[in-house]
C-alpha cells in the first residue's frame, strides 16, 4: 500500500536544505568547540578550566560569591564542606585553589601521597622552626603560624600545582597557570 501525501502539503524547501547541510554545519561547529577547549591548560577538579574565560565559567556555573576588583575577579564555589576559589586576571583564570575544611596531618599526607603517585616527587618547600622534628610538632608550628608545609610539582605543561598547609590558608591544593600568574604578579608589583 502506498501512502499518498495529502494535497496542498509539499516538502518545505528550507527543511530539505537544512537536512542536506546539517552534517556540513555540524562539521564546521565541532572544530570551533575543539578550538575553545585548547585554551584550557588543565581541567581542574573536573569543573574549572585553568587559562579559560572566567565570565564563561560564571555564566555556566554561577558562583556562591563573586568579587571584582579592577582587572581581577575572584569566584567562590562550595564543594561540600570545602571551598573552591577561582582567581582570574583580565578575564582569564590563572589560579584555582581548593581550601579543605579539615586540616590535619593525616589529610595532608593522604593528598601528598595521591599527588606524588600522579606527578612524581615534586619539590618540598616547607619551612619549620628548629623544634619541629616530629609530625606532631610540625602541626603545632603550623597552627601557631611558625611553620608551613608546602610541596610543589612543576609539570612543564604551562601550569604547576602546590599542596600547602599554613595558618593563613589552612590545607589547600592550588593549580596555577605559570604565564598568567607571572603577568598578574608583574602588573600588581608595578602598581597597574
Amino acid at each position: 500500500m502506498i501512502r499518498q501525501r495529502p494535497q496542498g502539503l509539499r516538502p518545505n524547501p528550507l527543511r530539505r536544505w537544512l537536512s542536506r547541510y546539517a552534517l556540513l554545519l555540524l562539521a564546521l561547529l565541532v572544530p570551533a568547540a575543539g578550538h575553545a577547549q585548547q585554551q584550557c591548560l588543565k581541567l581542574v577538579f573536573n569543573r574549572y578550566c585553568l587559562g579559560g574565560d572566567v565570565n564563561a565559567l560564571a555564566q555556566r556555573m554561577p558562583p556562591a560569591l563573586r568579587q571584582d576588583e579592577g582587572e581581577r575577579v575572584a569566584l567562590v564555589y562550595y564543594e561540600g564542606q570545602d571551598r573552591d576559589y577561582v582567581l582570574a586576571w583580565r578575564g582569564m583564570i590563572y589560579k584555582v585553589l581548593r581550601d579543605y575544611r579539615i586540616a590535619s596531618q593525616l589529610h595532608y599526607d593522604d593528598l601528598y601521597r595521591l599527588l606524588r603517585e600522579k606527578y612524581g616527587d615534586g619539590e618540598d618547600q616547607s619551612s619549620f622552626p628548629g623544634y619541629a622534628h616530629t609530625p606532631g610538632r610540625k602541626q603545632i608550628s603550623i597552627r601557631r603560624g611558625e611553620g608551613r608545609a608546602v610541596h610543589v610539582w612543576q609539570t612543564g605543561a604551562g601550569w604547576h600545582l602546590e599542596l600547602s598547609w599554613t595558618r593563613e590558608t589552612g590545607l589547600a591544593l592550588t593549580y596555577i597557570a605559570d604565564k598568567l600568574e607571572a603577568q598578574q604578579t608583574a602588573a600588581m608589583q608595578s602598581g597597574y
